[in-house]
């Protein structure tokens, strides 16, 4: 089997099902396992240059009439004929954070052979997990993406009941920081499961912008920042725009030091397996337990109030 992976969530699929070495092509983003896809070739490429754009500057780029969507990545059509994939996993979920179904759809037509292609929608952690199965019958795996849902469906039930019981703290989980914007789809699931009260967003939805009096208003207990696509680092590279608005620092999580960063490609921004472990870590942020291994600093760490 020959696998293409155009979509990071799909490539950590690929490893949760042991199938790694049959991944013969990835995008530039797909970074997890380290080891297992360091040496696969990478058939796509992005237009921006985020590493010296502001929050402000990326997201105007990719909303504004200067990109829409698949205008942000490029696919290098001819590195994909020559890898020749058996099949081709991609999305159709969000035109900003992979390589378009259209784009993909066009570039397979004009290969030679049967290569099929797979296209993963999820919005909720079920769904998540379903795909998982879904991508394991492609695969030919289905009895071990079975055993390994199952697996992972575990976990989630270990953190609710290692937090059941415990005070639900009203949690801010923010995707974006200029504009802000709430994280959704499973993000407020992954915070309801790890004993939070998640605000500003319902499971399931695709979020929009929300004003900065509509956070104030919310007064969240807990603030965790998990920009789209920026490490911890730059993310806290770029948490001064929410120290400058008007009556952060009377915010109670602001007050009580309840202010957290975390690996948000690694664990909510992907639909992928790993949100599970971003259940976990938000037990620990929420409740200092730890379901499963101990959460590391460069998972998540408290940032200090500004």
């Amino acid at each position: 089997m020959r696998i293409v992976s155009l979509l990071p969530a799909a490539t950590d699929i690929v490893a949760e099902l042991g199938l790694i070495r049959d991944l013969v092509g990835r995008t530039h983003e797909c970074d997890w396992p380290p080891d297992g896809v360091a040496g696969v070739p990478v058939v796509t490429a992005s237009g921006l240059a985020s590493d010296t754009m502001s929050s402000r500057e990326i997201s105007e780029a990719v909303g504004g009439a200067t990109h829409r969507g698949s205008s942000l990545y490029t696919l290098d059509t001819e590195a994909l004929a020559t890898l020749a994939p058996d099949v081709v996993l991609t999305q159709d979920l969000c035109d900003v954070c992979a390589v378009s179904y259209d784009a993909v759809s066009r570039a397979v037509r004009v290969l030679h052979g049967p290569t099929r292609v797979l296209s993963l929608e999820p919005h909720t952690l079920d769904e998540v997990l379903d795909c998982l199965v879904r991508v394991g019958g492609e695969l030919g795996v289905a009895e071990r993406a079975e055993r390994r849902r199952a697996a992972l469906r575990e976990r989630l039930t270990a953190v609710e009941r290692a937090t059941a019981g415990r005070p639900r703290p009203r949690v801010a989980a923010l995707e974006w920081l200029d504009p802000l914007w709430p994280a959704g789809h499973w993000v407020p699931e992954q915070v309801r499961c790890a004993g939070g009260e998640p605000l500003l967003a319902q499971a399931g939805d695709h979020t929009r912008p929300v004003e900065w009096e509509a956070v104030r208003a919310a007064r969240p207990e807990v603030v965790v920042l998990m920009p789209c696509g920026f490490s911890p680092r730059r993310t806290e590279e770029e948490w001064e725009l929410l120290t400058r608005l008007p009556g952060w620092a009377e915010l109670p999580a602001v007050r009580a030091g309840e202010v957290w960063v975390v690996d948000g490609p690694a664990y909510f921004n992907r639909p992928g397996p790993r949100v599970v472990r971003g259940a976990e870590v938000l037990a620990h942020v929420l409740h200092g337990v730890a379901p499963a291994e101990p959460v590391s600093p460069a998972e998540a760490r408290r940032l200090v109030a500004g």
